[in-house]
């Protein structure tokens, strides 16, 4: 139990107390009326006394009396109580009243209890209940069986200013003696026959005759004797003197008491009169001091019935699976008020709760009045001394000769009577009666004793004792009645026996027995299940559980109290619930969730009482052990009815907070319950919003998650129109990918690098056009003027009933800038001034302020139930500035479909509130609160857990942009390997500002091109409609009679044409980093408001397969320069579905010709030799493919003729088929390459049909450039850099080292030689042919190594997977062996036959020129070696045999590119067929003078016929 004020003792002696009657005189009590009190109150404060008291027990030892009190009440006859013992209504109601207006107080001490994981706030004292059981035991009817409750003195009290006191005197006496002794009044009860009269001569100090008084008062002593009789002094001043001084008012406290001790006001319908001389039966004396006269009493009874009639309302439940269930109707489990509690009866729970405020009875009018005003302290000491005078020289001596008296006349008694009785009971039975069952024993409520009654006699001796404090003499007594009454089966005397017994034994001083708790227990079960008297239980409950409480006995106090609890009084169940949950937790090992139990018990037992404070206390400190434990469907019930109990109690905002919680969290209720649940809180939010006008509320449905906003810029993409493809961009329907922004802003960095000349500003931030929770929100987003900003707000509705929001917008809060005036002046204080919507917002459809920000409505936003939805709201900016985006405004209701309610449906419909048909809204808000990202730089910031801030949601509007729309025609999904198509794009400037420096950056920058400007294409259509299936390319008709691959026409272009310079104009690809920036050409350079152009787009099939994802990022900035967005960018990302084409192969050999028999192969010739094979597959339905053209591009070879050109024109190959061509090479001729036009590219053409397809223009050339330029950036820079092509210009001489020996011997075996092949497929496409064009490129680098048109490109990709740390190139490795023996060509002239008459001459001598070619470009030592080394017999047979006559080695010196010739002579014997390759030439580096030579690698067998001419 909770801790009380009073110790155990002392609780326990002022519940039972000497009683004291009182009986005045009409003028007695018009004294003390002046105070506003009657005489019994003007006692009250003073009962208790302050010193020690003493007397004699029967063996005459001195007893100390301490801390007694007396009660003092006036005469008040009344029926007897009902034998059933049930407190009538008026007694339930005054006690009622008592507890409703004890509550606790704000800021009052609190218990924290820690217990396990609980921390529990509790209060530490319970005052309520402690008024509550001081009130029930001051107001216990007096009863038969028992004597505690009897009178035992009268005051008699008479004015001074009576003409006769001593005849007063008299006629009160006699009136007393009628009213005890007459048998015509019940009541009041007598202790004994000889009631002490004790005669009070009361004296008004301010009007009467002080003298006069004091002779009346010797005259009474003379007759009543000094020690019966007092003159009481009071009045000592008037009222209008005590209106100006302040005294003390002790009779407040008391006066409430008053009322409950007078309650048969209420029952009595006639009170009834004492005597003629009118003294009322009532507490407050007089009807003028009561200030109520009987219309009144009956207006109070009439008001508290009406609410009784709510309170009796009792209903039975039961506590199932956590739902509370009621058995009586489909109403809520555990009902709070009546049985038709609907969400529309909350308005009449709140006018219950208007008027269950306690009414003004009659203590509340004394108490608002001031009480003693004509007494001062003098006075309070004077009533001070009469209380001890009158106790000690009275009422203890009377109450010590009785005692005497009964104790002699017990003793007389046990002589004869007693002991006979006694023998009798032992001879039959016994002496001691053995203890039965009280089911064993019968009803004997009804047995009465005579007052003579010898066990009558010892009770009343016990609890004479029991008043004085005698507990071991009033043990003893009540030991012996015990048995008497039970030997006769007297329950009810036998259980106040027993009752009182437990107590004296409990109060002995030094506790020489243990308390009896089966006594105690015994009494209790005998009032309620034999009696039937719950109010004696109820108070031997009270009594036993504070003794064991007292000895930390928690569990037997708390068992006991939840057994007094029923359904015949819900006040006290819920009282003795809350203590028994006060036992729970203060055990040693507190039961924490027994205490919440009990708690949410005695809540609803509050509640069923009146009692709305209480319960809602009990629900609220129960909540602390529910709360956050996953007893969802408990949380539900407790916070649904602090809702309820809040809003009946006028705590609109605690309501809200309980509603919130049932609606925020994962319920598990039915979709029923959480229907019911949220008509509730949209009806008591309404009513919390309409009756104060503030602003608007929090709304807890729908849950939004703020972090997984995100924030468009921009306006949506528009969609296709007819042949137009719009470009892509960025919108909200497209998924964030991390490593895709990366891209994204990797591309946008190059393009702002080759815009800015090749630098990226050092304030360059990334555009962002969409923003979310992955993004960078560090910095305030830009927007611009009059471009909307789309703000994504993701919805959860986590209710199983549907929800409906409507009027659905965004708050914002803007402040005005003018960002074209650096330092404004005039209008500085209006660029400061904030302005918002939320005050036009908070009503719906008024006009909100667009004329700075429009702001979309959406009309209705449905969500289905446990539905994620998206909801996208626009604003419009119509001012620079800087805008805050702060939430949400809607109505939130409730729809038809949420079902019945779960209280009562039929009430619902009737009632005035919100039904199921027609729903209920309230508009409120919700705030976007998004958390920045976790800080983690510093220490502090790691050792802490701090967030950064995130701007998504306060963007910057500044001043216009131009805006740029891309839209692409004829643009394909699906192209063959290397196919080339023709597109057109549309630029439009959609925006109110001139557009420039437009750019575009893409990963794949070889898939396209706009064309160079430099060499005009007029041949090419220039737009989509001009016609269908002409060629892409720059067309030449071939001459006629010109036979297919004849002499190869040449053209000289340089690379910086096609733009592999930077800043070149006219479509130029700007390199940074290896990628390509294209600037496109506009007319004059910018594109005005509200302009389009159009421009031709060639692209090209990517080489490998598959589908490729190309990104297009489009660059452009504003004409006017100095604004806050220094460009804007355009995304576009397409895919391309590439089929396999052709696969080409090519190998380059050197020739055996000698540089004479030509004059083109005078600077040296090879053959290049080229595999076609189609590989494409037949799902593409290309019927077949034709060669068209081979052309070459190098700066040093070029194509010279084709040596086995097909016989009908083209090369046709369809599927799988294989075909070979044969080209001769040669170098480009110095004197056609001027010494200024060193870096052009010879573009060598060799048309195999009807047309030459000139390469050197757009798009064949631009293709050529894009697909060379990665090639080179993709190499990573290891030592196989030294061995690409930029090597070429190294030359030989900067060192002996090892890295000159490298490029000299790569320089023997590089060729450098790019073929491009040029083809033509026909397809059927909708029985329709159709031709595409396409280009191959195969790039030829060294002589004897195939290169494929295929292995390239994955060579390439694989290289760029490879990631090395920039590290310094490792050591040069020495020329292979095979590298080496490149460096000299040989060549053997001789004629093809020979005759020589050999009968003639014997031997046949052949003359044979060698020629040596050096193919570097060092000096070189060759060393010819003529002897044969073949001893093979095979090859004897073979060639047959001849020497060399003359020198048969020699040693030469070749300078760079030197060509030799060494004449020979071969001897020949025999006629026959001879191979002349047999000379051995070993060849190195001149300043290498280490290295051994390595043998040459000898051209093909050289036969020669010899002829006998004979």
């Amino acid at each position: 139990m909770a801790q009380c004020v009073q110790s155990v003792q002392e609780f326990i002696q002022d519940s039972f107390v000497p009683m004291v009657a009182v009986l005045c005189s009409e003028d007695a009590e018009k004294v003390t009326r002046k105070n506003n009190l009657n005489f019994s109150e003007l006692l009250r404060p003073f009962c208790r006394l302050t010193s020690e008291g003493h007397m004699r027990d029967p063996n005459n030892q001195v007893q100390v009396v301490k801390n007694l009190r007396i009660s003092v009440n006036n005469v008040v006859t009344r029926p007897s109580v009902p034998a059933s013992g049930v407190p009538g209504h008026a007694h339930r109601r005054l006690l009622s009243e008592v507890v409703l207006t004890c509550q606790p107080a704000e800021g009052g001490v609190a218990n924290v209890i820690t217990a396990g994981d609980y921390d529990l706030n509790i209060s530490a004292t319970t005052p309520w209940f402690e008024a509550y059981r001081e009130s029930f035991l001051q107001s216990m009817p007096a009863s038969d069986h028992e004597f505690l409750n009897h009178y035992l003195a009268c005051l008699l009290v008479v004015s001074s200013s009576e003409a006769v006191p001593v005849e007063k005197f008299l006629k009160l006496s006699q009136e007393q003696h009628r009213i005890q002794h007459s048998g015509e009044y019940t009541n009041p009860k007598w202790f004994i026959p000889n009631t002490l009269k004790y005669y009070v001569l009361l004296h008004d100090m301010s009007q009467g005759d002080e003298q006069r008084a004091d002779s009346v008062y010797e005259d009474m002593k003379q007759r009543y004797g000094a020690q019966g009789c007092y003159l009481l002094k009071v009045n000592s001043r008037t009222a209008a003197a005590g209106a100006d001084e302040q005294i003390p008012d002790p009779w407040s406290q008391y006066l409430h008491k008053n009322s409950l001790q007078s309650q048969d006001q209420y029952e009595d319908p006639a009170p009834v009169v004492v005597n003629n001389t009118a003294l009322q039966n009532n507490v407050g004396g007089t009807s003028e001091v009561d200030g109520h006269d009987s219309e009144e009493k009956d207006g109070i009874t009439n008001s508290l019935a009406t609410r009784l009639h709510i309170v009796d309302n009792d209903i039975v439940c039961r506590l199932s699976d956590g739902v509370l269930v009621n058995s009586l109707d489909n109403t809520h489990p555990l009902q709070l008020d009546t049985p038709s509690d609907t969400p529309g009866s909350l308005d009449a729970l709140r006018a219950v709760a208007v008027e269950t405020k306690p009414p003004p009875i009659a203590t509340g009018v004394a108490a608002a009045t001031s009480h003693g005003a004509c007494l001062t302290l003098n006075d309070h000491d004077r009533i001070r001394l009469f209380i001890q005078e009158f106790t000690f020289r009275g009422l203890l001596p009377h109450i010590e000769k009785n005692i005497r008296q009964l104790n002699d006349q017990l003793v007389s008694r046990k002589g004869l009577s007693r002991s006979l009785f006694s023998a009798t009971k032992k001879w039959f039975g016994g002496g001691k009666v053995p203890e039965k069952s009280i089911a064993e024993l019968k009803n004997t409520s009804g047995l009465l004793y005579p007052p003579e009654a010898p066990e009558l006699q010892i009770r009343k001796m016990a609890d004479l004792c029991f008043l004085v404090q005698l507990y071991d003499l009033a043990y003893s007594c009540y030991h012996t009645a015990k048995k008497d009454f039970l030997s006769d089966q007297a329950m009810l005397y036998a259980a106040g026996a027993l009752e009182m017994a437990a107590v004296s034994a409990f109060l002995q001083v030094g506790a020489p027995r243990p308390y009896p708790a089966h006594y105690m227990d015994t009494a209790i079960q005998t009032y309620r299940d034999v009696s039937k008297n719950m109010i004696l239980a109820e108070r031997c409950a009270l009594l036993s559980a504070e003794v064991l409480k007292s000895q930390a006995k928690y569990s037997d106090a708390a068992t006991l109290l939840i057994k007094m609890t029923s359904e015949d009084s819900d006040l006290r169940s819920a009282l003795l619930l809350e203590q028994a949950a006060h036992c729970f937790i203060n055990m040693r090992n507190p039961m924490v969730r027994k205490f919440a139990f009990h708690m949410i018990l005695a809540g609803h037992r509050f509640s069923k009482a009146g009692q709305k404070r209480h319960a809602l206390r009990c629900y609220c400190q129960a909540m602390q052990v529910y709360k956050g434990k996953g007893w969802s469907l408990a949380e539900d019930h407790i916070n649904f009815t602090i809702g309820r109990q809040s809003f009946t109690l006028r705590q609109p905002e605690n309501a809200v907070t309980a509603f919130r919680h049932i609606l925020t969290n994962d319920s598990q209720q039915t979709s029923t319950q959480q229907g019911a649940f949220l008509r509730e809180y949209l009806y008591v939010y309404k009513n919390v919003t309409g009756a104060c006008e503030v602003a608007l509320p929090q709304l807890p449905l729908p849950c939004i998650n703020s972090s997984a906003t995100r924030v468009y810029f921009g306006h949506e993409r528009r969609l296709a129109e007819g042949e137009k493809q719009a470009a892509t961009h960025v919108s909200l329907d497209q998924e964030f990918d991390r490593d895709l922004a990366a891209m994204w802003q990797d591309l946008e960095e190059q393009v702002v690098a080759a815009a800015k000349r090749g630098v990226v500003p050092a304030t360059f931030q990334p555009t962002q056009c969409c923003l979310n929770s992955q993004t960078d929100n560090l910095r305030f987003p830009l927007a611009v003027v009059e471009e909307p900003i789309i703000v994504e707000v993701v919805f959860r509705n986590p209710l199983k009933v549907p929800l409906v929001l409507s009027d659905l917008s965004l708050l914002w809060k803007f402040t005005f800038k003018d960002f074209n005036r650096p330092q404004p002046q005039e209008d500085s204080v209006g660029d400061a001034v904030a302005i918002s919507n939320e005050k036009e917002a908070s009503v719906p459809r008024t006009p909100q302020k667009d004329d700075v920000i429009a702001t979309e409505v959406i009309p209705e936003f449905y969500l289905s139930p446990e539905e994620t939805k998206l909801a996208r709201l626009k604003l419009l900016p119509h001012q620079t500035g800087q805008l805050n985006i702060l939430g949400l405004v809607y109505n939130l209701a409730s729809t038809s479909s949420t079902g019945d309610t779960t209280i009562n449906s039929t009430a619902a419909s009737q009632s005035e509130g919100p039904s199921a048909a027609e729903g209920t809204s309230v508009r409120g808000r919700q705030d976007l609160e998004i958390q920045g990202p976790r800080l983690n730089q510093t220490k502090e910031e790691k050792t802490s857990v701090s967030h950064g801030p995130d701007r998504r949601l306060d963007p910057t509007i500044t001043p216009p942009m131009p805006l740029l729309e891309v839209f692409f025609l004829q643009f394909p999904t699906a192209l063959l390997c290397g196919e080339i198509r023709k597109a057109y794009v549309e630029f439009c400037n959609v925006s109110r500002v001139t557009l420039c420096g437009l750019r575009v950056a893409s990963t794949h920058p070889d898939f396209f091109t706009f064309g160079s400007s430099s060499l005009a294409t007029p041949l090419t259509p220039l737009s989509p409609t001009s016609f269908e299936n002409c060629s892409a390319y720059k067309t030449l008709a071939t001459p006629p009679g010109a036979t297919p691959g004849s002499v190869a026409a040449v053209t000289l272009v340089s690379e910086g044409d096609f733009g592999s310079g930077i800043g070149l104009r006219g479509g130029g690809v700007a390199g940074t980093g290896g990628k390509g920036i294209t600037e496109i050409p506009l007319g004059e350079g910018t594109l005005k408001p509200g302009e389009s152009t159009q421009l031709p787009l060639w692209l090209r099939g990517p080489d490998q397969e598959g589908v490729h994802e190309i990104h297009f990022l489009f660059y452009y900035e504003s004409a006017e320069q100095g604004g806050k967005i220094s460009h804007r960018v355009l995304r576009h990302t397409v895919f391309i579905c590439a089929s396999r084409s052709l696969s080409v192969r090519a190998t380059a050999c050197r020739s055996n010709t000698l540089p004479e028999e030509e004059e083109e192969e005078r600077n040296g010739s090879m053959l290049v030799f080229v595999d076609v094979e189609n590989i494409n597959s037949s799902e593409a339905g290309v019927r077949e493919f034709h060669i068209a053209q081979v052309s070459s591009s190098s700066k040093q070879w070029r194509l010279h003729k084709c040596i086995n050109p097909a016989e009908d024109k083209d090369c046709k190959l369809t599927s799988r088929e294989r075909g070979k061509l044969c080209f001769r090479a040669t170098r480009c001729k110095p004197l056609q390459v001027p010494l200024k036009a060193v870096e052009k590219y010879t573009f060598a053409d060799l048309s195999l049909g009807n047309e030459l397809i000139i390469t050197s223009t757009t798009p064949c050339a631009d293709f050529f450039f894009r697909r060379c330029q990665p090639l080179e950036s993709l190499r990573p820079p290891v030592a196989m850099e030294t061995q690409g092509r930029h090597s070429r210009s190294q030359g030989v001489g900067h060192g002996g080292g090892a890295k000159d020996i490298a490029g000299v011997v790569r320089k023997c075996n590089e060729v450098d030689l790019d073929i491009i092949i040029l083809w033509k497929a026909f397809v059927v496409e909708d029985n329709k042919q159709v031709i595409l064009e396409g280009q191959l490129h195969v790039a030829l680098q060294t002589i004897d190594k195939e290169a494929c048109s295929l292995t390239q490109k994955e060579e390439a990709q694989e290289m760029v997977l490879l990631k090395f740390k920039p590290e310094l190139p490792p050591p040069m490795t020495r020329p292979s062996m095979e590298q080496l023996s490149h460096l000299i060509k040989t060549n053997l002239q001789y004629p093809e036959s020979y005759s020589h008459p050999f009968n003639q001459k014997s031997l046949c001598m052949v003359p044979v020129t060698l020629t040596l070619s050096n193919c570097s470009l060092a000096q070189v030592d060759v060393i010819i070696d003529l002897r044969h080394k073949t001893t093979s017999p095979e090859s004897l047979e073979v060639h047959g045999s001849f020497t060399w006559l003359g020198q048969t080695q020699f040693k030469l010196q070749l300078g760079a590119q030197e060509v030799m010739r060494v004449q020979l002579q071969a001897c020949f014997l025999h006629a026959g067929v001879y191979n002349l390759g047999t000379p051995r030439v070993f060849a190195k580096l001149a300043d290498q003078g280490a290295m051994c030579e390595t043998s040459q690698q000898t051209a093909t067998p050289a036969l020669i016929i010899i002829i006998n001419s004979t």
